[in-house]
């Protein structure tokens, strides 16, 4: 579902991300680990369509995010760190705006129900998102993503600032999620997450994928020694 060749951005004389060659197929879900700057956030991006690569190209599906831009959005939800919802409306009042938005109509009933799969606790349907936690925030996120009927999820640190019990729920959200297909790149710095959630792991560094490797291939000991490894080097 998810390619990158040889995908590179530049600005200026700085390399944001060096020739990255990546594939994330349905039912997968890649954590790419590493600190701030690593170049995780711009491959997101760069699938995103937000900006532009300076070489190489992203596809989603085998269509260039850049010469279909319109098509390939269609086919992904996006929930970044910070998910931005309107404050004065509720979980459901927002759900059946962006929905919206989307071009998909949906019963009361149907919004509801999609809520409730994500876990969202009945009594906070018709609550303001003002009064909402960022975990159940992150939850009317995964919502959208199923009202739209997504095929790929992109990430950029979904659980930083959960607490334990809320990184969690959403960590078994993302694998119902695979269960049905979905094809998930998740930009994170938990490698507890990555390891116990991702079916596969790349650590960054400087722009540059330095290892990339199935999660069930190594232990969260020998995953936090490597990383380790790497961002001392």
């Amino acid at each position: 579902m998810l390619q990158a060749t040889e995908l590179t951005k530049k600005y200026g004389k700085f390399t944001a991300l060096n020739a990255l060659n990546l594939s994330v197929k349905k039912g997968d879900i890649f954590c790419l680990l590493g600190a701030n700057g690593a170049g995780k956030s711009t491959t997101i991006n760069l699938f995103l369509n937000f900006i532009e690569p300076t070489g190489g190209k992203a596809t989603i599906n085998a269509l260039d995010v850049t010469q279909h831009g319109k098509a390939t959005k269609k086919l992904l939800s996006y929930i970044p760190e910070n998910l931005m919802l309107y404050p004065n409306l509720t979980g459901l009042e927002n759900l059946d705006f962006f929905c919206g938005l989307g071009g998909k109509s949906y019963s009361k009933d149907h919004l509801e129900e999609l809520l409730k799969q994500s876990g969202l606790q009945t009594n906070f349907l018709h609550k303001r998102v003002s009064n909402y936690s960022k975990g159940m925030r992150q939850k009317v996120g995964i919502a959208l993503a199923r009202a739209r009927e997504a095929s790929v999820l992109l990430l950029d640190e979904p659980t930083s600032g959960l607490d334990p019990k809320a990184s969690n729920e959403f960590s078994e959200l993302l694998l119902d999620m695979k269960d049905k297909g979905v094809a998930t790149l998740m930009a994170t710095h938990d490698l507890f997450r990555a390891k116990d959630t991702g079916t596969h792991i790349g650590i960054m560094k400087e722009g540059i994928l330095i290892e990339q490797f199935a999660s069930d291939d190594v232990s969260f000991q020998d995953l936090e020694k490597l990383y380790l490894k790497h961002m001392h080097n």
